[in-house]
């Protein structure tokens, strides 16, 4: 009976090789089928010569755990920035499905490799490869790429390769990722049809103010001869002069004070915590970046818990993903209450960010030991509201910009009329005079 080499994978996704006694090559994959093992090549023995044994003994070089390729593998943290979010979920998707469907992670991420347009994510994919071929851990080889995958991606996995549910985690977390996805698209979708219009005011009112309004100013200077203008037709040719005659100074000045928000807005504590707050609070948006930001907390609670990631672990994943200052202080003390061994509902009560319906329905999952399930409902009730939040906010948005524009340009031109208006009806009084006299 001939022998044949083999090269295979076992269940956790690691390559083995050896000899096994078959009548034919059928005989000896089905054979390794029935060990387990997932072969990917069999050759007969006789037909490998020493050129072939070197070829075997190649790979086992470039993959050892001590080797080049495994040290650069995990020496690399945060490489990778040119991945988009819709890039990544469609890999973590087509990951599930090559996983759930039977197939070793370690050849799913090199079929996703082979196929993978985009660079950086196709180079940390073999980096994956690699670090798996070295004798890490999924979720290891995840967290040494943190500008890639977050902590939230990182311990899903790492929990559904401690329970053995890799496959379940992937399809939850492609899940996850998609309908987040789905929800910013919508909020940006819907902001994009007011900043269009601001951003055409802007330049009409930049037009009009700089370009149209100083030549009136000479109109008036002729028709009237000297005599006061309007106080409303002062403030607006004052503003065009100041626009028309320091032009580049106020545009650099306008640019210094948005730097200068979007600083304080993102890179100090207290502006941070201030412009968090007014966005849940601001009017007509407030409303759905509230129902947003409690969404984005149920379902990403609810996804960790319900794949196996102990619950203060699943917090403090929660706060650092949360988005939203406020809810990360809620969310901080649900922390401390669940790690004196009380209730989640007390603190999200008194933060005063989640309303009632929320409170009760957390409640009731806590007391039915049914908390995941109920916080993916409550995510799923959150994701129809911002649906119906965010059409309704659509439509309230294009009348208010309109009359927006319209107030903007009518206030101009209300502004260069008002010195004609009056210049009519002084022109009617000398008529009307002159009448009399004769």
């Amino acid at each position: 009976m001939p022998n044949f080499n083999y090269v295979a994978m076992d269940s956790r996704g690691k390559e083995t090789k050896g000899t096994l006694p078959a009548a034919n090559q059928s005989e000896a994959i089905n054979r390794l089928k029935e060990m387990g093992y997932f072969p990917t090549k069999v050759t007969e023995a006789e037909a490998v010569k020493p050129k072939d044994d070197k070829k075997a003994k190649a790979p086992k070089k470039a993959t050892d755990g001590k080797g080049k390729s495994g040290r650069k593998a995990l020496v690399i943290p945060g490489f990778g920035t040119g991945v988009k979010p819709k890039v990544l979920t469609a890999f973590t998707r087509q990951l599930a499905t090559l996983v759930d469907a039977g197939l070793p992670l370690l050849r799913g991420l090199r079929v996703l490799e082979k196929q993978e347009k985009n660079l950086p994510l196709k180079n940390i994919l073999n980096q994956l490869a690699l670090s798996i071929e070295s004798g890490s851990t999924f979720s290891e080889g995840l967290a040494q790429h943190p500008k890639v995958f977050n902590r939230l991606f990182v311990n899903m996995v790492k929990a559904g390769e401690l329970g053995g549910v890799l496959e379940v985690v992937l399809q939850r977390l492609s899940e996850f990722m998609e309908k987040a996805q789905k929800i910013k698209g919508k909020v940006v979708a819907a902001m994009f049809y007011p900043v269009a219009v601001l951003v055409v005011a802007v330049t009409i009112l930049t037009v009009l103010m700089v370009f149209v309004v100083p030549k009136f100013k000479l109109i008036f200077a002729d028709m009237l001869e000297g005599k006061p203008l309007p106080d409303f037709t002062n403030f607006v040719l004052g503003i065009s002069e100041l626009m028309a005659g320091h032009f580049i100074e106020s545009s650099l000045v306008l640019v210094a004070v948005f730097i200068s928000i979007k600083l304080a807005i993102s890179k100090t504590k207290i502006g941070v915590r201030l412009w968090d707050k007014l966005q849940l609070n601001m009017p007509g948006v407030g409303p759905v970046l509230r129902k947003v930001a409690i969404g984005r907390f149920t379902r990403t609670l609810g996804t960790l818990v319900s794949s196996g990631v102990p619950i203060l672990q699943a917090l403090t994943i929660v706060k650092e993903t949360a988005g939203n200052v406020v809810i990360g202080d809620a969310v901080a003390s649900v922390y401390a209450s669940v790690k004196e061994g009380e209730t989640i509902t007390a603190p999200l009560e008194a933060s005063r960010v989640f309303p009632p319906m929320v409170i009760s329905m957390v409640d009731v999952g806590e007391q039915t030991g049914a908390l995941p399930e109920m916080l993916m409902k409550i995510a799923d009730n959150y994701d129809e509201e911002v649906d119906n939040a965010v059409s309704a906010m659509t439509s309230l948005i294009e009348p208010v910009m309109i009359v927006f524009l319209a107030v903007i340009v009518g206030s101009i031109v209300i502004a260069l009329f008002l010195p004609l208006i009056s210049l009519i009806d002084q022109l009617g009084q000398e008529g009307g005079g002159g009448g009399k006299d004769e």
